[in-house]
């Protein structure tokens, strides 16, 4: 029996998605997928468009054998922690072989060697990317200068510093390399349109153009003529029964969070994310209520990317402390596997993992709390909190209750 992994966030999830679960598998010779997908919120720092638990349907009505949540602490971190995350995840299954993962170079050898580079962290890279940084660039210009600079990586592997998808895979190696995880990498060549590419043409479309289509109809139903181009026809009726949350609809819960936290003084350093440029010039800015974008705008500068601005703010939201975060991934980030949905042919699948793992496997919410103790139940009801919030708000804005986190099934197809 052999299974190959997935990290993903499927927001939506769409064709490109769909093509990605069947080469995996063909690829990697594989008998069943396992994603480890992002719950209700994901790591650009935003609420999920549409729920776990219809993104996770969707993967298993598309291909996938057995979908995982991403524990809600580093499913919304750096790419780094989202990254050891996932592998940290599929890896404590003990029956994961590889790690499946979309880029833009199609190869997996340049990023394993830029892995490796970036995990030795040589003394005249490290010095060059605090140069970097203090002159004003981001922490993402900063590195790509600082590799291209210091010299020690072939030409393939500068190349694909350049792409967002290769970054995440790098990241992805990293982990792996780290972790000395058993995990084969194993890379798909992106196809369609790019990864920030909000464009809604050509045959593939990417996640962001589909959530820039949604946002423009926030009154009716996801799916309309021109959305079903890009999203698996089988999951169209799922899609059309769920409605979009986008990250201006938390703006209110977002300024509660920051007057509260001004009413009891206690400031904002210690949040994971946040560093002192950021909470002082935020903290300026507290008693002028704004819209989520518009914190975005009051705060965006050439040093801070929008994502990282994003992230940061999500972190407010949702409680996430440095502290908190620290002692996570002392745990190993994921010491536990949260089960969203499987297809029954996978039952051997989760007979292995219960046998060959080294992390609980939870399939029943209402006993889970029994089952973890310390820090990973201190993580499950990070989970919680942070499901139950984007319930709240799915409510407060569509009328409509959904099931919480003690009464949503597993999905079983």
């Amino acid at each position: 029996m052999r299974a190959t992994g997935i990290i993903a966030e499927y927001n939506p999830f769409h064709n490109g998605h769909k093509y990605h679960i069947t080469q995996a598998k063909a690829l990697s010779g594989a008998d069943f997928c396992v994603v480890a997908m992002s719950g209700d919120f994901v790591q650009r720092g935003e609420p999920a468009v549409c729920s776990k638990h219809i993104r996770a349907r969707s993967a298993l009505i598309c291909g996938a054998d057995l979908v995982l949540e991403i524990p809600s602490i580093f499913a919304t971190g750096s790419a780094e922690d989202f990254a050891s995350c996932g592998v940290a995840l599929l890896s404590g299954l003990g029956v994961v072989d590889n790690l499946c993962f979309g880029s833009e170079c199609g190869v997996a050898g340049p990023l394993m060697e830029a892995a490796r580079y970036l995990n030795r962290e040589p003394e005249d890279y490290k010095a060059r990317l605090r140069e970097g940084v203090k002159s004003g660039l981001t922490w993402p210009q900063a590195r790509s200068q600082s590799l291209q600079q210091a010299g020690g990586l072939s030409q393939e592997a500068l190349n694909a510093l350049g792409s967002p998808n290769n970054l995440l895979g790098i990241e992805y190696c990293r982990a792996i390399l780290r972790q000395n995880s058993a995990l084969k990498p194993w890379t798909i060549l992106r196809l369609g349109n790019g990864y920030h590419d909000d464009r809604l043409n050509g045959d593939q479309a990417s996640a962001s153009a589909l959530r820039k289509a949604m946002a423009a109809q926030t009154d009716s139903p996801l799916m309309e003529e021109t959305f079903n181009r890009y999203v698996p026809e089988e999951i169209s009726d799922l899609l059309s029964g769920s409605r979009p949350l986008f990250p201006d609809d938390f703006s209110t819960v977002l300024n509660f969070a920051l007057a509260e936290r001004m009413r009891d003084g206690r400031g904002l350093a210690d949040l994971e994310g946040m560093n002192y440029d950021l909470e002082r010039r935020l903290s300026r800015l507290l008693i002028s209520p704004a819209s989520w974008e518009g914190r975005i705008r009051q705060l965006k500068t050439r040093q801070y990317t929008y994502t990282r601005i994003s992230r940061a703010l999500l972190h407010i939201l949702l409680g996430i402390t440095s502290e908190q975060a620290a002692v996570s991934r002392s745990a190993g980030y994921s010491p536990y596997a949260r089960v969203l949905g499987f297809r029954r042919k996978a039952a051997p699948l989760l007979s292995a993992i219960k046998r060959q793992g080294t992390i609980p496997l939870i399939t029943k919410t209402a006993v889970a709390r029994k089952q973890l103790t310390g820090t990973a139940l201190d993580m499950l009801n990070q989970d919680f909190y942070s499901s139950h919030l984007w319930q709240s708000i799915y409510f407060g804005k569509y009328g409509e209750t959904v099931k919480n986190e003690f009464t949503q099934e597993i999905a079983v197809l």
